[in-house]
């Protein structure tokens, strides 16, 4: 699937949730899903980036995108639902989401991982997702099929020294699309993961500091997956987990 090549409108009439949509790949994926004729909704928390993704996808004459600004480190069940609220009066289902949004928290010794760090990054790479989706799930299974796309990571199927909180989180996120593909078996939603691998992201620049960016691949080059899985040549996908590169 790494040299999939979509149909020019794979995701017409779609609509999908990016979260994290602000900044790397979670911005890719929304371009790339409007450029296949999806109406995305853009969530991240830090409106000035999103409305920069929004001007982006305009600029390009795809559909009109939403703006959701929402801070998954504070959300809580009150805004899930207006969130929730919204889409089924604007749109009236929701055909795919992608997690995206993560926290890398602090790298080094599992002995001197600060409690709160490992709370904060639980909370957004895997409380926040659990949150989310089960307050969209009602929308998902409105559409004649949807895909929830969890991002994982190549720490969270093999155990990595100092990786720490961020992960245990990925452990955990890789936990939950499986728990939910089984429980989705046979509907119409399909739930699967993607490990990026490494790619040209301020995350990665801030885990590898030291790294020349221009060795490895950008958002774009690994979007092939992600076009994919949430496309309907991937309805037969459930509960596995895929690498981008």
């Amino acid at each position: 699937m790494l040299e999939y090549q979509p149909k020019k409108d794979l995701l017409k009439n779609k609509i999908v949730l990016v979260t994290g949509a602000g900044d790397g790949i979670g911005k890719q994926a929304a371009l790339s899903y409007a450029a296949l004729g999806a109406t995305v909704i853009l969530l991240g928390r830090t409106q000035q980036k999103l409305v920069a993704v929004y001007d982006a996808i305009i600029a390009q004459g795809q559909a009109t995108p939403a703006i959701v600004a929402l801070d998954l480190q504070t959300a809580n069940d009150a805004q899930y639902q207006e969130l929730a609220q919204l889409i089924a009066h604007e749109f009236g289902q929701l055909d795919g989401l992608l997690h995206n949004a993560s926290l890398l928290g602090s790298l080094g010794p599992l002995e001197h991982l600060p409690i709160d760090t490992l709370e904060t990054v639980l909370k957004v790479n895997v409380t926040a997702q659990v949150a989310l989706t089960q307050a969209l799930l009602p929308l998902l299974r409105k559409a004649p099929s949807a895909s929830i796309i969890f991002t994982s990571s190549s720490v969270g199927r093999k155990g990595r020294a100092f990786w720490g909180a961020y992960a245990i989180s990925k452990f955990a996120t890789e936990g939950v699309m499986q728990t939910l593909a089984d429980e989705l078996d046979g509907s119409t939603i399909r739930s699967n993961s993607i490990n990026p691998g490494a790619t040209r992201t301020t995350m990665r620049a801030s885990a590898y500091p030291a790294e020349d960016p221009q060795t490895l691949k950008t958002p774009a080059e690994i979007m092939p997956i992600y076009e994919y899985l949430m496309g309907e040549d991937s309805l037969h996908e459930n509960g596995r987990a895929f690498n981008a590169q």
